[in-house]
């Protein structure tokens, strides 16, 4: 199959991550998350700008990138133009790899890929995307106050994210918005592959993958 790109963006712990892998298996197609690139760039320290020209693959496998302070790091070296622009060319040709390609972020239906046959916007609110982050550290054994402390860094990072001058996190015009809030993983999932494969079938192409 030639080409093919569907671009997933949205906030911190929406779902995005998961739907995207799901999909990706579900179609053949490859996945880049792209996040893991600024959690790399911000894990390895020093000048943000130099790390990000000198990203190697091998800097994706470190196993501290999905912690909060890699998420935290990530948010603060994303809005460095700089380091935004070295990252653009890698993603720009992964995602015209030949048999399909998954990515996401928060500006690939916007900037990175503004051409993508499918563009999904993944949501959820700011206390639903907490509470899911509160679980993933710990939830109910966490310390007293925890869930606050959560809900505050998820605040706090949208309104880094949405407020920065380069590529601010927002829905791209003509994308599909997909609230995950009331949604089951499976649920979300499910629309996801309904969307991506309608607009298979008005490309003329397959949805159906290969058993």
């Amino acid at each position: 199959m030639s080409a093919f790109t569907v671009a997933i963006d949205g906030p911190a712990a929406a779902g995005k991550g998961t739907i995207s892998r799901a999909v990706a298996a579900h179609f053949g197609f490859a996945h880049l998350d792209t996040g893991l690139l600024y959690r790399a760039v911000g894990a390895l320290g020093g000048d943000p700008v130099a790390a990000a020209q000198g990203l190697r693959p091998e800097d994706l496998a470190r196993d501290d990138l999905r912690s909060l302070e890699a998420g935290e790091a990530a948010s603060r070296v994303a809005v460095i133009p700089e380091v935004r622009a070295a990252l653009v060319d890698f993603q720009r040709a992964f995602a015209r790899r030949e048999g399909g390609a998954v990515l996401d972020g928060r500006d690939i239906g916007t900037v990175i890929c503004p051409d993508a046959e499918v563009k999904l916007y993944v949501t959820a609110s700011a206390e639903v995307r907490a509470h899911r982050r509160w679980l993933e550290t710990g939830g109910p054994d966490s310390a007293p106050g925890s869930h606050e402390a959560v809900l505050a860094q998820v605040r706090a990072r949208d309104a880094r994210d949405m407020g920065r001058a380069d590529a601010p996190l927002r829905p791209a015009d003509d994308a599909v918005m997909l609230d995950t809030s009331e949604l089951s993983i499976g649920q979300a999932v499910e629309r996801a592959i309904a969307v991506i494969a309608a607009q298979m079938v008005a490309a003329g192409l397959n949805p159906h993958p290969p058993a």
